[in-house]
């Protein structure tokens, strides 16, 4: 197998957003049994409040299965979040991490327009707050805090760095998307770099300037050249894989997005 075909080899690949946007509304049951017919054995856990119930019982059934959660998925939303008192859908996080032993990377977005309110200092000073009260609390668990691109200024990737600059004590990383990318493709080739020491994972998505934010990998015009540009400065993954799509069946989307790349790879 060829160097780059290892590199998006399925045993490389997490797919990624398949819980919260499926149309089917799978068990955890079903959507393992998805996953090992698709041929993953690994996968990155993003919920919403609905999945609280079965969260817990999914990670256990996964472990069981040999599947692997790679990252279970933490939104803050800076209104209602607060350090030393997490909201009701994301403290569970921490309490089922606690009660499985699961040991895996949490990937932490920020509600955007929290900061719309904020100056630059602001934002820095109570982002770096949060994040070292998530890390420390991870750290007891034996996980590690990524920081997630989800828009706005956390999402840019000179404030992540800031962040991690911020922290030189604590092993943080970044899961860059894609998807989220829009706002800054014109600095894409130099940021890109200037990320590669912290980058634990990339979601690829097709890309066009003009949009839309998810569109399936290879009806786009933009991707290929940013994959290259990561294969050239010597990142060997992992890639997330997208089953994103708003009432969208992700086996479907999974399958359609891993036939995309082979296409453009080749």
């Amino acid at each position: 197998m060829s160097e780059t075909a290892t590199l998006f080899s399925k045993d490389n690949l997490i797919p990624w957003s398949i819980v919260g946007f499926d149309v089917k509304e799978r068990t955890p049951k079903e959507r393992i049994d998805m996953l090992k017919r698709l041929g993953y054995k690994q996968y990155a856990y993003g919920y919403r409040p609905k999945h609280l119930p079965t969260m817990a019982q999914e990670w256990q059934l996964a472990k069981e299965e040999g599947i692997d959660i790679k990252a279970v998925w933490l939104y803050i939303n800076l209104y209602k979040d607060k350090v030393g008192k997490l909201r009701y859908d994301a403290e569970p996080v921490f309490e089922n991490l606690k009660k499985t032993g699961l040991k895996t990377q949490i990937w932490v977005g920020f509600y955007p327009e929290y900061f719309d309110e904020l100056t630059d200092e602001e934002s820095l000073k109570q982002t770096v707050e949060m994040v070292s009260y998530l890390y420390k609390r991870a750290k007891k668990l034996g996980c590690k805090i990524g920081l997630y691109n989800h828009g706005g200024w956390f999402g840019k990737p000179e404030n992540q760095l800031r962040i991690i600059q911020a922290l030189p004590n604590e092993d943080l990383g970044i899961v860059f998307n894609f998807h989220h990318a829009h706002d800054t493709l014109e600095e894409y080739p130099e940021y890109i770099e200037k990320l590669l020491p912290y980058l634990w994972a990339v979601s690829l998505n097709g890309m066009r300037a003009e949009g839309p934010k998810i569109i399936t990998i290879g009806e786009g015009n933009l991707e290929k050249e940013m994959i290259q540009r990561l294969i050239d400065l010597g990142y060997k993954g992992p890639f997330n894989i997208l089953g994103h799509v708003k009432g969208g069946d992700p086996e479907i989307i999974l399958q359609e997005n891993y036939e995309g790349l082979k296409n453009i790879l080749n």
